[in-house]
């Protein structure tokens, strides 16, 4: 008979989740069970693709000090599992020197945790990257430790590396039920009822669902994102070495990447998608957020564009701030739950690392303090939205 009894349960193994699940079973080994609604590595929510940009460029301390946090992590667990998990490949923010996202604030931010940076104008970017066609109007900030996560390698890293520290993972999980019982959690996922002391929420767009058994319900706004990998006709100028991560700092946003794990550069908006329920949104791409980027690419990076490989889509959580939520559950401080606000999976395994220790210590050394679930944001019911971080 399968064991039902575990001391923590992890509900979701995305990108989150299976960061959780590996941190617990380093600890606890067989104690962990993680529990997913679809296959392993689907690509329904939000942390699938080859690709996602790490760096030390943010807009406020607290985000750089836990990046420095994230490095470390990911630098364990390529340890741990004896691959590579992050390419580094420099990393280019640029944008109008009058824009809806400042480049000072990150430039402030970086100086006061000691992460050095370079202020470029535009003649100096095109001159490093001529890839760029940009005017005296733009500058730009680089910080050489940007890169690529790799995020579908991560993900299937830290499942693996689970798995081989004891932890069970259960897929086609779905779950119907969260009780309290005699001061632990039943969960029951399909017909099966599993016991846990202590419990872990990394459900993505179905956070609500999850919350809703503890009686909470919080604004937040699921969107349907697209990235677009282009058949550039210059593809050798974007390889990694020769182009950086780079992302626009406006409003709109746009972020892309050198070539990596397709044969060609991939592009997109930032939080341009429309909000959508995600257990009936399509897979189809949106043209006119395609559009949007492509004029974006040809306007800027022109050479970057070609036939359209493919448009891959995915989901954003979002808070109404931007802001993570990694807490406990008022009432329940054996229950914790993360939400990525739609920029976490560079930090994603230090996220996980953090909802390990704090569910199995109830403390963490990580600084987080912005990050709570009770910050009066979250308890409006129409909340003004910033989603340009």
């Amino acid at each position: 008979m399968a064991r039902t009894d575990f001391e923590y349960i992890v509900l979701g193994l995305g990108g989150i989740g299976s960061a959780a699940a590996y941190w617990l079973s380093r600890r606890f080994k067989d104690a962990v069970l993680g529990l997913e609604q679809f296959e392993l590595g689907h690509v329904r929510g939000e942390s699938q693709d080859h690709s996602r940009i790490i760096r030390l460029s943010y807009h406020r301390p607290d985000y750089v000090e836990f990046a420095k946090l994230a490095y470390r992590a990911w630098a364990q667990v390529e340890e741990d599992a004896g691959e590579q998990l992050v390419l580094v490949t420099g990393g280019l923010d640029l944008g109008p020197r009058k824009s809806a996202i400042p480049l000072e604030g990150y430039m402030d931010a970086m100086q006061a945790c000691d992460v050095s940076f370079e202020h470029l104008d535009a003649a100096t970017i095109m001159r490093r990257w001529p890839q760029f066609r940009i005017d005296d109007t733009i500058h730009g900030v680089y910080q050489e430790r940007s890169g690529i996560a790799m995020a579908a390698r991560a993900n299937a890293a830290h499942q693996r590396m689970a798995r081989q520290h004891g932890a069970t993972l259960r897929e086609r999980s779905g779950v119907t039920d969260i009780r309290t019982v005699e001061g632990e959690f039943e969960v029951l996922a399909g017909e099966t009822p599993y016991r846990c002391r202590k419990l872990v929420i990394a459900a993505g767009p179905w956070t609500n669902e999850a919350l809703a058994h503890f009686g909470m319900h919080l604004p937040l706004e699921v969107t349907k994102e697209q990235v677009t990998y282009f058949a550039s006709s210059d593809v050798d100028v974007f390889a990694p070495g020769r182009f950086p991560v780079w992302i626009w700092m406006d409003d709109p946003s746009f972020y892309g990447m050198p070539v990596f794990g397709e044969r060609g550069p991939k592009a997109a908006q930032d939080a341009g998608g429309k909000p959508v329920d995600p257990d009936t949104r399509s897979f189809e791409p949106d043209e006119d957020n395609l559009a949007r980027l492509t004029a974006f690419l040809e306007r800027y990076i022109p050479s970057m564009l070609g036939p359209a490989i493919y448009t891959k889509t995915c989901l954003y959580t979002l808070t109404p701030d931007r802001d993570f939520v990694i807490d406990s559950i008022a009432g329940h401080p054996n229950a914790v739950v993360a939400i990525g606000a739609g920029h976490a999976f560079k930090f994603s395994s230090v996220i996980g690392k953090t909802l390990a220790e704090l569910v199995a210590d109830g403390k963490t050394e990580a600084g987080i303090s912005g990050f709570g679930l009770r910050r009066p944001i979250l308890r409006e019911a129409n909340p003004q939205k910033t989603y340009m971080v």
